[in-house]
């Protein structure tokens, strides 16, 4: 028997056409199994129809298992057109048979064969647990990695939208995921969403259900790796050493940003509280007129702290340290990136009134996306409601954020400090701190978040987004070997 059972979903149209016809002709295909919602007429040896819906659902997967005789199966989840590279299904096979891996998939092309754009991937590891980690167009599983999996930790539950990501969370935990760095096929008609779109998705309305499909299947799976926390193993934050110069701080740390830093600045002097606070500014040795507006600002007004660190190697989070170990630094930080505003002037008075409460290590708000005239753009609102007390903690490995403004308290920060670095940083201290401690939560807006030519999102290409979904895999792992040993040492 040849080692490998094709599957994809039917989609009419050359492309479609072309990639049963490559498939069909390769000696290592037994069978070709389409999965359509409704018959479809269909010829060719080995080839069958799977009367079925998508294939995220357990049912379908379900199905798609029970047909399964051969060693590998080859999954096609998306309805793009697919272009196999020569010997493609020589080089993934290949593989899986060297690395004896439970999940192998490849890099790609994006376009067809006029132009072809590589389209690299990341590598997986055990903080590669988003639900939309990117496998690309085409993920060989081995069968008995597969059965092996569902048989020790139970087939795949009847979800509609989670199946593949309880299927692929189950064969990583006692078996590789291996990355093949080689693009073996051509990825065309494939939609991709907006940035925005994107990067938001999981927060629309829209895909409520679908997310608390796969929060429960990843809260399953923490269980099962001993990484899951309970609602009863918070701690109590500690009393915070005194005494502060002030009540809060509005901490911004800022490079080149000459156009923004003094709407920012003026946002946050006009904060109005009934406790004192003072603004530091982290100058991390800007080229343009930033540090020329900040130092007339800081004449002008007293309560704002000019700082420019000694160091030059300083990302976001050395800068927030440099704020933190600051002797003007009040008892709470509170963040203002340097090219947003506070929506209203009782921002920062809602922020600490909810850190005195409930023993919060950190408070988090929630934000207004808007462009750089301040009119909104999808998807508007972030409030991440998808938290909750019970399961916020165990989920925030999941998803790629946690959302804004922060609030934290400094003597705790102190303590922990922030990773030297300018993407991620906010998140890595958001687990670290939600590890031990409670976050509170304010679901209003509280801040404008703008959207321009110039910030730290725009405009990224695969390479810096790569880089970027890499770095929170790396600190999601860390995170997941620190709940792992904290819950072995109770």
């Amino acid at each position: 028997m040849r080692p490998l059972t094709a599957v994809l979903p039917y989609r009419p149209g050359t492309f479609f056409e072309k990639t049963l016809l490559s498939l069909a002709k390769s000696s290592l295909v037994e069978s070709i199994v389409v999965v359509s919602p409704k018959p479809v007429s269909l010829k060719g040896d080995g080839l069958q129809v799977l009367l079925a819906g998508p294939f995220p659902s357990g049912e379908t997967l379900g199905l798609i298992l029970a047909e399964i005789r051969t060693k590998y199966f080859l999954l096609f989840p998306g309805s793009e057109g697919i272009s196999l590279e020569p010997r493609a299904l020589e080089r993934i096979v290949g593989t899986a048979e060297s690395t004896e891996a439970g999940i192998v998939y490849s890099d790609f092309y994006d376009g067809g064969k006029i132009s072809k754009t590589l389209h690299p991937l990341n590598d997986y590891q055990a903080g590669s647990v988003r639900d939309d980690f990117d496998f690309g167009s085409m993920i060989l599983f081995s069968t008995s990695a597969v059965r092996d999996s569902l048989e020790k930790y139970g087939a795949v539950p009847a979800v509609k939208s989670a199946g593949l990501y309880d299927l692929r969370l189950k064969v990583s935990i006692d078996h590789s995921v291996h990355h093949l760095r080689a693009p073996l096929y051509a990825r065309m008609g494939a939609d991709e969403p907006a940035g925005g779109e994107k990067l938001f998705a999981y927060l629309d309305p829209r895909h409520e259900e679908a997310q608390k499909e796969m929060e429960a299947v990843f809260t399953d799976y923490l269980k099962r790796i001993g990484a899951y926390l309970s609602p009863q193993s918070f701690r109590d934050v500690p009393p915070a050493p005194g005494p502060y110069p002030v009540e809060a701080s509005v901490v911004i740390s800022v490079r080149n940003r000459e156009q923004t830093i003094a709407e920012a600045v003026k946002s946050a002097l006009s904060q109005e509280t009934d406790f004192p606070f003072n603004i530091l500014v982290v100058d991390n040795h800007s080229t343009d007129r930033t540090t020329s507006v900040l130092s007339d600002l800081a004449r002008r007004h007293p309560a704002l702290k000019h700082i420019i660190p000694m160091r030059t190697d300083l990302g976001i989070g050395g800068c927030w340290n440099e704020a933190l170990g600051h002797e003007a630094c009040g008892r709470y930080a509170v963040q203002l990136d340097s090219d947003d505003l506070y929506s209203s002037a009782h921002t920062l008075q809602k922020m600490v009134e909810k850190l005195r409460q409930g023993g919060h290590a950190l408070v988090i708000g929630s934000y207004n996306l808007v462009d750089s005239r301040l009119e909104e753009i999808p998807p508007g609102l972030i409030d991440h409601r998808e938290w909750t007390d019970e399961n916020g903690r165990n989920n925030a490995l999941r998803i790629n954020g946690l959302g804004a403004p922060r609030a934290f308290r400094s003597g705790l920060m102190r303590q922990i400090g922030f990773l030297n670095v300018s993407y991620g940083e906010d998140y890595a201290a958001a687990l670290r701190l939600c590890r031990e401690y409670r976050i509170g939560r304010i679901y209003e807006n509280l801040y404008l978040c703008r959207r321009w030519s110039g910030n730290t999102d725009a405009a990224l290409t695969i390479e810096a987004a790569n880089r970027n979904d890499a770095f929170k895999d790396e600190v999601r792992t860390a995170e997941i070997l620190a709940r792992q040993k904290m819950n072995k040492e109770r």
